[in-house]
């Protein structure tokens, strides 16, 4: 798991374990601009998902991914590879789902989660009230986008999930992140993503966690981190003030400031 997933350990040998998942199309270096700031005081674990970043590419097995559960136990393997005793978790956008799915499947093996701009479902629920933003025709139409043309996807998809115009810094680095994964991969993982509905696993959450959410995200309104506030056990819910998806590239400092605050009040 160490080399498949290239994992990388910094940070405090002996401090507190750190473990970061990025999400859909990105790798491990999306969290460079927060884990600086935590090295001194913890361990830092960061990874490429199976299928991203420089992880072996040949390990990706459409059949086993198709189910997110895969992704979580990948999580489960390394933090037992390592050693890792009772780490928090971080994970972002459907990073923040693999972690509460390893963390529910394994309370005993983690002890808190940090879900950064996470969602259970994408997918408008009209019959349960439930507003993921999407319907199932935006959702069809997003995915044969990116069937078909993986760089133009890349390129207009990047700047409206970073809440930055094209060519400002997040989004320049998201659309090379985007452009860097393979485009069969990243079809079928864009349709495991978009598609998941994780609604019960949040409502069975066996960790507690803290759920940052920016208040302007044109991927996740304000009504799935409400829906998360009130429905996930042990959810404390932190609204940023922030444009976008990915609040770890636009306002680390934020970032960093909510999980020391958060971990230091536990």
């Amino acid at each position: 798991m160490i080399a498949r997933n290239k994992v990388v350990t910094t940070g405090v040998a002996d401090g507190r374990p750190l473990v970061f998942i990025h999400g859909f199309g990105c790798d491990q270096s999306m969290w460079r601009q927060v884990v600086p700031s935590l090295a001194d005081d913890f361990r830092i674990v960061t990874y490429d998902l199976t299928g991203m970043g420089q992880s072996d590419l040949s390990a990706y097995d459409p059949e086993r991914y198709a189910d997110l559960q895969a992704h979580a136990q990948d999580l489960l393997d390394i933090i037992d590879e390592l050693g890792l005793v009772q780490p928090v978790v971080v994970g972002h956008s459907i990073g923040a789902t693999i972690a509460l799915l390893a963390a529910n499947q394994e309370p005993q093996k983690l002890s808190r989660l940090v879900l950064v701009s996470p969602t259970p479902c994408f997918l408008n629920d009209d019959a349960q009230g439930y507003h993921g933003g999407f319907s199932q025709e935006d959702l069809e139409e997003l995915i044969s986008f990116l069937d078909e043309n993986h760089l133009g996807w890349s390129a207009q998809m990047a700047p409206m999930i970073a809440g930055q115009p094209a060519g400002a810094p997040a989004a320049d680095e998201l659309t090379k992140g985007f452009c860097r994964t393979d485009p069969a991969i990243a079809q079928h993982f864009g349709r495991v993503t978009f598609f998941a509905d994780e609604r019960s696993a949040f409502e069975k959450a066996a960790c507690p966690s803290l759920i940052l959410h920016c208040d302007d995200d044109a991927l996740v309104p304000m009504q799935v981190a409400e829906w998360m506030r009130d429905r996930t056990p042990g959810a404390t819910l932190k609204v940023l003030k922030a444009t976008g998806h990915c609040p770890h590239m636009t306002v680390p400092s934020d970032v960093v400031a909510a999980i020391r605050a958060y971990l230091k009040a536990i």
